[in-house]
């Protein structure tokens, strides 16, 4: 079977310059850190630090599929999340946060859901942090410092997003392998597959 392709955004990233988990549900604590070029660790630290604006959709089309993949993805994670309102803002959130760094939504769910199963507040047995499971040699390498931040969740889906986006540039935009780094096994099938099959539940025409 051919692997998935997602297209570079190298160029898109550069201009934007707790509940201790069982073992097994949560997965990026693997996550090798590597040594950053400056040049890459100067974009990375850029597209972590812009303020975010609220979503802007200019035509009525894209404010209606916006909508309408609010409310299918807000009925999909209400076992997970209770609150109507709690649902709301992480999926603007997520939403916002997907689209600025090139990645499918989704795609993104799926690695929310098996990295933390929607829980803010997860931690790693290796100490990986918050919905997108993030190391917290990220926040040194290219944060301020401060790893008690990768429990926000705007904060969190960003590292995570923006790491995930430098993986799959990594990677020429191969999602298996791409997968793979995120989670610190590149080239075994099993973090990729169980990411991709739970993307699938998550597939919408607005994606």
């Amino acid at each position: 079977m051919k692997r998935p392709v997602l297209p570079s955004r190298r160029a898109c990233l550069l201009s934007l310059c707790g509940t201790l988990l069982p073992a097994g549900l949560t997965h990026a604590g693997r996550q090798i850190e590597e040594p950053l070029s400056h040049s890459v660790r100067t974009a990375l630290s850029a597209a972590v630090a812009a303020a975010p604006p609220e979503p802007w959709l200019s035509t009525a089309a894209d404010q209606q599929a916006y909508a309408q993949w609010q409310a299918a993805s807000s009925q999909r994670l209400a076992r997970h999340k209770k609150n109507p309102t709690e649902r709301q803002e992480f999926l603007q959130t997520l939403w916002y946060e997907a689209r600025r760094a090139g990645l499918p939504l989704s795609l993104v769910l799926g690695v929310v859901q098996v990295e933390s199963a929607f829980r803010k507040y997860a931690i790693s047995s290796a100490g990986a942090r918050g919905y997108m499971q993030v190391m917290p040699f990220w926040a040194r390498l290219i944060g301020d410092g401060d790893d008690s931040r990768l429990f926000h969740m705007q904060t969190n889906l960003r590292f995570g997003c923006v790491i995930l986006r430098h993986y799959l540039d990594r990677e020429r935009g191969d999602i298996f392998m791409g997968l793979g780094r995120y989670n610190g096994s590149r080239g075994q099938a099993v973090y990729p597959q169980a990411v991709l099959a739970a993307q699938r539940g998550w597939v919408h025409p607005a994606d």
